[in-house]
């Protein structure tokens, strides 16, 4: 939606200036008078040359977001007014983005916006899943208890995030590696060799050729190899970004990988347990939650099977029932599921659900990382010792030949 910079009056004839994102300039003035708020100028925010291409730079991070939710449900807890902890926290914010994303939901609650509404216009620091459960904590005058609710939600979600990460991070970091130093060895050490065995004369060994081939090929087409991956890195974003198609089919192959498809399908398990179960014991309808949960999944094919889910549930079926034909969800988790349904207890159900899957994370998480770190030391030892001994091999033949 496009966003536009205004500037305006309050009533009682204090200057505002902010964003403000409407469908056009004449939807973001009504905007900004259902807000009391008498507009001077309103103009289209100009967009920035890199704009899709940030490096995280001025972002909320899920860690902010976290300690944030966990202060602000102490302080709300302990009887402090809404506007006085949003003051507080905002004040002493490190993040400077975040810093001013509530700065900008004090002043709404100030003018009489309720919580939610104010969380609402930053949608890219306070998603669909925040935001419906501040609304249903404010409804039923259990704000405090929601926010305790939520702060424990994104700790646990931080956490198996970090888990995740931390067990990709070690491959990856390896397979770095591994490559920088053979790039290093053909572009720079391998010409010194090739030079020496010039002098020397005389027919090269196969290894040996092979790998000054390797060498003239890499040192011609270095800087063709790393733009070209970059260009492939960044078509690859945007056309996960710009295509449903292409990210239902790249989503689909990433639960099939022979290695991280099952972490996938445990993580996105666990993921949608704790959110949907959160959302059910704040009293969020269940195709709200199924919505939300199905928004903030992450994998386009499980997104689209919690869509039909909740098409089915519409239609009077069971929530079990067409999580169970979607194939993506395990047996036990579908079983225990109509168990909660049949009972009235999805919540704890869910809550069940999602402890055991965290657990299952952490045993793939050191599975796979004691996996992967024999196999990544023998690619990094192999490669590289492959060229050493080819690059040896002719000083060998010419010991042999001196003897």
């Amino acid at each position: 939606m496009p966003q536009f910079v205004w500037e305006g009056r309050t009533r009682q004839g204090a200057t505002r200036k902010g964003v403000i994102e409407a469908a056009s300039e004449a939807a973001a003035m009504a905007q900004l008078r259902s807000q009391a708020i008498l507009p001077v100028s309103v103009k289209p925010k100009a967009k920035d040359l890199f704009e899709g291409f940030s490096l995280g730079k001025g972002r909320v991070k899920v860690r902010d977001l976290v300690v944030f939710t966990r202060q602000f449900a102490t302080m709300i807890d302990a009887g402090l007014p809404l506007v006085q902890c949003l003051e507080i926290l905002g004040s002493q914010n490190p993040n400077k983005a975040f810093k001013e994303v509530l700065a900008q939901v004090k002043a709404d609650v100030e003018q009489g916006s309720t919580f939610a509404d104010a969380l609402r216009k930053h949608p890219k620091a306070f998603d669909e899943l925040y935001v419906n459960l501040v609304a249903a904590g404010e409804v039923g005058g259990i704000l405090d208890t929601i926010l305790h609710r939520l702060a424990t939600y994104l700790e646990k979600l931080d956490a198996l995030r970090r888990k995740v990460k931390g067990a990709l991070v070690y491959p990856i970091t390896i397979l770095v590696v591994a490559i920088g130093v053979m790039v290093l060895l053909l572009v720079k050490v391998i010409p010194v060799f090739e030079k020496m065995f010039a002098d020397f004369g005389g027919t090269l060994p196969g290894p040996t050729q092979m790998v000054i081939d390797a060498s003239h090929w890499m040192q011609a087409n270095l800087l063709t190899m790393i733009l070209g991956t970059a260009v492939v890195a960044v078509a690859f974003g945007q056309a996960r970004k710009r295509s449903e198609s292409f990210r239902l089919r790249t989503d689909a192959l990433a639960l099939r990988l022979p290695i991280f498809g099952p972490l996938l399908k445990k993580v996105a398990v666990a993921r949608f347990s704790r959110t949907l179960g959160t959302m059910i014991s704040s009293g969020v309808p269940i195709l709200d939650g199924l919505e939300i949960v199905a928004k903030t999944a992450g994998n386009k094919v499980i997104e689209e099977a919690l869509l039909k889910t909740r098409v089915a549930i519409s239609e009077g079926r069971t929530i079990a029932e067409p999580l169970g034909e979607s194939g993506i969800f395990p047996g036990m988790v579908v079983q225990m599921i109509a168990v909660g349904e049949q009972t009235g207890a999805m919540d704890s159900m869910l809550g069940k659900i999602a402890d055991f899957y965290d657990d299952e994370v952490d045993a793939a998480v050191e599975a796979l990382t004691s996996l992967m770190e024999p196999l990544m030391m023998v690619f990094l030892g192999g490669s590289i010792g492959a060229i050493l001994i080819a690059m040896y091999l002719p000083i060998f033949s010419i010991a042999d030949t001196i003897k």
